[in-house]
């Protein structure tokens, strides 16, 4: 019989692939369960692009992180990918309000303007023609971060799947675990065939299905599907960089983000309220969906308004009660270690996720333990760029 992995990890999404590969390198024997092919279709991290973004408003913590993620994002370029998977063409954040304070884009600016990033602000009058797809005088203020850009997620999870299994990972997909219940110590998973796999800490790192598989988790954790859509013009040359970079548009009053042409497509979604669902079940955009999108094309970026819908998706996002993500140990199952709860801004830390995963894994203090805690349900709270109600305090 095979011995037990160090570390097996539950969940092949962006947080499983990259704490595996991290492990490795660490010199862990690590086992990754995946309950479909990977990258799966279905996880929050798989997708055509992910925005990558320092703009945190006044979170210095989250600020602070994405300035050290960027250098790796560009080392993982030269190093990791076979080809450039991060693309840092900027970011450009718009307001239909002047930049002040207690807004999202006007503390994102006033922050990272103080932590010596070159922005460029832009008045009613230049948004338009820096970047003319926009629609004159829809927006008063804006700025353009020449940092940043976008990523092709599920190439970089798949890309990241293949350095893990060089690194001598044993990756098995098609397999599912069981919920993990009671509240004994853990020292293996138990497959939905019935097969036991023995481990020394078991990660669930399962987005979505973390409730699911922990349940305990459930008060703090709850699932919910964002609309994303892709639009074809026709002419794409006009939605390419440099004339049309990502964005973000009265995000935090109104959702809104997209990204330059990529893959044949404009891609338009909304990081806001979303519409609560169990992860098992159907995953369908609400009829009400592309009403919403047309509409806010139709004032901010009208050129693409009757562009044609190629595809839709809902994105599921593991949310936290408080916006901040979970890896750490289980405060009361020795063995068990949770690393979860994105809350629809995780993906951009993928450089850091493996290592705060393995640190939780391997019971390694860091500075970033204390913000991911194992927490009970406290106040709540969002992700500043986030357009939704804090939910009641229950």
């Amino acid at each position: 019989m095979a011995s037990a992995a160090d570390v097996v990890i539950v969940g092949g999404g962006v947080f499983g692939v990259a704490g595996a590969l991290e492990l490795a390198r660490r010199g862990a024997k690590v086992t990754l369960l995946e309950p479909g092919p990977l990258p799966h279709p279905d996880a929050a991290s798989t997708d055509i692009t992910k925005l990558i973004r320092l703009d945190y408003a006044n979170d210095d913590h989250y600020t602070a992180a994405m300035e050290a993620a960027l250098p790796l994002w560009r080392r993982w370029n030269a190093e990791v990918f076979e080809v450039p998977l991060f693309h840092e063409t900027g970011v450009l954040v718009l307001s239909s309000t002047p930049l002040g304070p207690g807004s999202f884009e006007g503390d994102s600016f006033s922050a990272l303007s103080a932590r010596g990033h070159p922005l460029e602000r832009l008045d009613a009058a230049a948004i338009p023609r820096r970047f003319p797809r926009w629609a004159a005088g829809r927006y008063v203020e804006g700025y353009y971060n020449p940092q940043g850009g976008f990523a092709e997620s599920g190439r970089v999870v798949a890309a990241l799947a293949a350095e893990a299994r060089r690194a001598g990972v044993d990756l098995r997909e098609g397999v599912r675990a069981r919920p993990f219940e009671g509240d004994a110590a853990v020292s293996e998973v138990v497959l939905e065939s019935g097969e036991r796999v023995a481990a020394g800490t078991v990660v669930v790192a399962a987005g979505a299905f973390t409730p699911v598989l922990i349940p305990e988790l459930a008060d703090r954790l709850a699932v919910v599907g964002q609309p994303v859509f892709h639009f074809d013009p026709g002419d794409l040359a006009p939605f390419a960089s440099p004339a049309f970079v990502p964005w973000a548009a009265d995000i935090g009053r109104s959702g809104w983000y997209g990204f330059a042409s990529h893959a044949g497509v404009v891609k338009v979604a909304n990081h806001g309220v979303g519409t609560p669902l169990h992860p098992s079940g159907p995953r369908q955009v609400g009829d009400d969906a592309e009403p919403m999108f047309r509409a806010f094309l139709r004032e901010s970026l009208p050129s693409l308004a009757d562009a044609r819908r190629v595809a839709t998706r809902l994105c599921l996002y593991c949310d936290s009660f408080d916006g901040d993500f979970f890896i750490d140990r289980h405060p009361s199952r020795p063995g068990l270690v949770v690393a979860a709860g994105g809350s629809g801004h995780a993906f951009k830390f993928a450089p850091l996720l493996g290592g705060w995963l393995a640190d939780a894994a391997l019971d390694v203090a860091s500075r970033d333990n204390a913000r991911f805690r194992f927490r009970e349900r406290g106040h709540a709270a969002r992700e500043a760029a986030r357009h939704a109600p804090v939910p009641a305090q229950s």
